[in-house]
């Protein structure tokens, strides 16, 4: 549930709109962004738009470049760069601000995240089933919320660093299935910044992406609805045209015939 308020929710929805959401998902993509207990949504979705915007520049809040520990969780821990206030004062959010159930969730943030974060989970497993407040504290406040921190926090930083570009050679972040298997379908990342509108953050629909499997089902029950994904035609010319050639189907491979020159071979008929 907090992995799916930060991905379905901060992610897809609020910062993307990659789909359109009825009141009682809406009502259930922020109980679990809450119950994530990151930055405000306003703060989360400004800065992501702005990363989105910046991409790997001095305006990028966790500009990969910088570093691992900076694109991981240093940038939380100093002062913004000049150019990410300048820009993200630029970047507009009226879709927030407008809208009354997020502007009563904005109002009282700081309850909610203690709420429904900490104390009620915390609350639960003594009173349902027994368990020691000790390790409820420690599961909840510390291991649960340490690995869903860092799950996100990978997003940025692993997911910029190291992985295959079957999309766009050109920019930094990457395929990295560990982190997708992590932050539930978010590691597709070169994927993502080349279509950023696709619902589902990948090509691969629900293979290690628990949220698109999720959203699928709200869209079966007609909660979720007007998904968005790039035509297969247009994924094909950009991955051609863009990508490094290890797509499963579109890539290439470099080879050489019997006199060493270099040739390129389609690996989609050669496998």
């Amino acid at each position: 549930m907090t992995g799916f308020g930060i991905t379905g929710g901060a992610h897809r929805y609020f910062t993307h709109r990659s789909f359109k959401a009825k009141l009682p998902l809406r009502i259930i993509l922020l109980f679990c962004y809450s119950l994530a207990g990151q930055n405000s949504l306003k703060d989360w979705v400004r800065d992501h738009r702005v990363h989105h915007k910046f991409s790997e520049t001095d305006a990028d809040p966790h500009n990969a470049k910088r570093g691992f520990f900076f694109s991981h969780v240093g940038w939380l821990m100093m002062k913004k760069h000049p150019e990410v206030i300048r820009k993200g004062r630029l970047i507009d959010i009226s879709d927030l601000t407008e809208d009354p159930l997020v502007a009563f969730h904005q109002k009282y943030f700081i309850w909610f995240k203690i709420l429904i974060c900490f104390v009620i989970p915390t609350l639960i497993p003594p009173y349902l089933y027994g368990e020691t407040w000790f390790n409820s504290i420690k599961g909840v406040c510390f291991v649960r919320y340490i690995i869903s921190l860092n799950s996100t926090w990978a997003v940025n930083s692993a997911a910029h660093l190291w992985g295959n570009k079957p999309y766009d050679k050109r920019i930094n972040p990457s395929e990295n299935l560990a982190v997708s298997f992590f932050a539930m379908g978010e590691g597709y990342h070169n994927y993502h910044h080349t279509f950023p509108w696709d619902y589902r953050t990948a090509e691969l629909g629900k293979m290690l992406n628990l949220t698109t499997l999720w959203l699928n089902i709200f869209e079966k029950i007609g909660w979720a609805y007007d998904l968005k994904t790039p035509s297969e035609d247009l994924v094909r010319k950009v991955a051609e045209n863009h990508g490094d050639g290890t797509h499963l189907k579109w890539g290439h491979e470099v080879a050489y015939d019997e006199n060493d020159n270099k040739k390129i071979v389609d690996s989609s008929k050669s496998a």
